[in-house]
């Protein structure tokens, strides 16, 4: 096995079972291994001649991936408007920027998606041949969906798995036979909602970097990005070693600072403007946590204007302050780096990302005034979306913190209050005085956002499930923790989300949306449809209208006990890549160890409405998956508890170093060493 050089500087490494690790192997050094029954092997990191060299070649590579856009930091600033002023969009159709990236976008996927499917071995399918058929036509071929589901850091963890699976830049033989890579490539949208959007949002931000990039980055060296280090949480700050410079204390100064600075203009600010700037210091690799990058300015990345990534979306819900918030009565709205808004029949319209906090009345900025730009801060964005976390600032008196920065905690929240401490406000609200015959927010001075899974669509199926964007298949990662105490495993999905998804369309706010039928969550457990993939529409015959098949990835215990309680803020480094790694092992099947068809099932289902349109006879090996994987109307209500078993067993028992979980403890070291295979060549 030949390692790189950059991968020789950082890989940790033990050798452990090939039935279980399939083609990757992994470096150890025996001679420094012990029997340590409870601790399990110690394992040496392997130090590369230039260590230090690559270590800092690695962090700068990150480091200089975006470019601040905000004119002022975090502080919205008038400027002028350009020539062609800004307006609000009606929600009739996409925007034509969206119309006329998907044209670059679609020039990209499809070579992607035939290399995919050289790699998913599809029986009796020459699938070159099948894109050569329809190339004249190419809305006859495949348009792909990933969604990142909320809960937390797990949720982002256990998302950066299964994009790292699904990625052809990570570095494990991703697109050798039987491999996933390529998937994220073949994809046209990548939607993320509260700590899906973290994930989503801070691989945008950072120049669509790759999970591989973030891990390799991460090294003892003085000159270590930040970048998704959760060792210390958001009430302590960062290290003081690398580009962040300074200790707690500032770190709060500086941010009371800068959202002063926003409150200073006349902008109400809450304790999500807190929340957004805390975590950008986790999630954006700049000074500061980038307080002048903005989400909009990712429209205007090269990667993004060549179509080489697929279209960010971040989901929240519309909340008027003190409303309880139901299914029925919620307008999802979305983000991407152009616009801001709803398909839903209330608000119904789209608002210019790159100009909110500008003064949009009646769908226009009165003549005369200035545009405003530096409202779309990227981590605003993502800490609105997940505005339920805005409860991690509120538990200071619950924390071990140094009493100089328990104070300086304090301060800042003394002087926000605790009301509303879940909203984010926009304002000026953007859809002030637009379709006042339908939105209920029409005559509101402020647009109030909530974390997108208040509404138990914890999963943003939403801007997917829309007619006009005509997508064929998604690919759904559910971290959700669903099953709660007195059940002996709490923290694991139970398919709530896609039951939401699924009623809301029979309601009149579904305004003509499709969603395939989905059991009651006690059947998902009866049946462990939420402990394995499902997919859901597999019959389009059956549905009223044009809709996705769904294929639905619950987080479940493969290889670690990854269901962490939402609210848990920091994880040291071996915990947080056995998380990431465990994701991997959702999406994959364990690296196709619980069935090694499922690489050839995953082509299946992105070709299913593809077969449909083109009238192409499904292949006996795509049959044989449906049966397998296609949820077939079966019910089972019987009340029961759910306890998942340990997927890869064999291998985890390997190791007995522990950290405790809601549903027990599990051997981290060891089984965190299998990421390691994400940087192997």
């Amino acid at each position: 096995m030949k390692l790189s050089s950059v991968t020789a500087a950082i890989v940790s490494a033990a050798a452990f079972s090939t039935d279980v690790l399939g083609k990757f192997s992994l470096l150890v050094n025996e001679d420094r291994c012990t029997d340590h029954a409870a601790a399990g092997p110690v394992v040496e990191h392997v130090r590369h001649p230039d260590y230090d060299l690559l270590a800092a070649k690695v962090a700068t590579e990150i480091a200089k991936r975006a470019v601040p856009d905000a004119p002022n930091g975090y502080t919205p600033t008038q400027e002028n408007c350009p020539s062609t002023r800004p307006t609000i969009r009606q929600a009739n159709s996409l925007s034509q920027d969206e119309t006329e990236w998907l044209n670059t976008r679609r020039g990209v996927t499809i070579p992607a998606m035939r290399s995919l499917f050289q790699q998913l071995n599809i029986t009796g399918l020459d699938t070159n041949a099948y894109f050569d058929n329809h190339m004249s036509n190419t809305s006859n071929l495949p348009n792909i969906g990933l969604a990142v589901s909320g809960g937390g850091y797990r949720a982002l963890l256990n998302g950066a798995g299964a994009i790292a699976a699904f990625d052809s830049r990570t570095n494990h033989n991703s697109t050798a036979a039987g491999a996933l890579g390529g998937l994220l490539q073949s994809a046209t949208y990548l939607a993320g909602l509260s700590g899906g959007s973290w994930l989503v949002g801070s691989l945008y931000v950072n120049n669509f970097t790759s999970i591989q990039d973030i891990l390799n980055q991460d090294t003892p060296a003085d000159n270590s990005g930040s970048l998704w280090q959760f060792g210390n949480s958001i009430f302590e700050g960062p290290e003081t070693s690398g580009i962040q410079l300074f200790g707690s204390v500032d770190y709060y100064s500086t941010i009371r600072n800068e959202v002063d600075g926003k409150n200073d203009q006349g902008y109400e600010t809450t304790i999500t403007d807190y929340w957004g700037r805390a975590l950008s210091y986790q999630l954006v690799n700049a000074s500061n946590g980038g307080p002048g990058y903005t989400f909009s300015s990712i429209a205007n990345q090269s990667f993004f204007t060549q179509g080489t990534a697929p279209l960010p979306i971040l989901v929240t819900d519309g909340r008027r302050p003190g409303e309880l918030l139901v299914n029925g009565n919620s307008t999802v709205y979305e983000i991407s780096p152009w616009e801001l808004g709803t398909w839903d029949p209330t608000t119904y319209a789209f608002a210019p990302l790159r100009y909110l906090g500008s003064n949009f009345t009646g769908g226009s900025i009165p003549e005369g005034e200035m545009c405003v730009r530096g409202f779309d801060n990227a981590g605003y964005l993502m800490g609105t979306s997940s505005t339920l976390f805005n409860q991690f600032l509120l538990q200071v008196n619950s924390t071990a913190l140094p009493s100089l920065v328990e104070s300086a905690l304090t301060a800042i929240l003394v002087r926000i209050g605790e009301d509303n401490d879940d909203i984010a406000y926009y304002e000026p609200n953007p859809f002030y005085g637009v379709n006042n015959d339908t939105s209920y927010i029409h005559n509101e001075t402020q647009l109030t956002l909530v974390d997108g899974g208040e509404d138990l669509q914890n999963i943003p199926l939403h801007p997917l499930i829309q007619p006009e964007r005509a997508v064929d298949v998604i690919f759904a990662v559910d971290s959700s923790a669903d099953t709660a105490a007195p059940q002996p495993a709490a923290n694991w999905p139970n398919g709530t989300s896609l039951v939401a998804t699924y009623e809301r369309q029979f309601l009149p706010i579904g305004n003509g949306t499709v969603f395939p039928s989905i059991p009651d969550q006690q059947t998902f457990v009866n049946l462990g449809l939420n402990n394995r993939p499902t997919f859901f529409g597999c019959d389009a015959s059956n549905m009223t209208g044009v809709s996705p098949l769904v294929v639905y990835l619950p987080n479940a215990p493969y290889s670690y006990l990854s269901n962490v309680t939402t609210f848990d803020p920091e994880y040291n480094d071996t915990e947080r890549n056995a998380i990431i790694n465990n994701g991997y092992n959702v999406a994959t099947m364990g690296n196709g160890t619980s069935d090694a068809q499922w690489p050839t099932c995953v082509g299946c289902a992105i070709l299913s409405r593809s077969f449909g349109r083109t009238n192409t006879p499904v292949p006996d090996v795509c049959n044989a998956c449906f049966r397998r994987y296609c949820w077939d109307g079966t019910l089972n209500t019987t009340a029961a508890n759910y306890t998942p078993p340990m997927k890869l067993a064999d291998f985890v028992k390997t190791s007995g170093a522990t950290r405790g979980t809601n549903g027990g403890s599990i051997a981290a070291l060891a089984v965190a060493v299998m990421v390691s295979l994400m940087v192997l060549v």
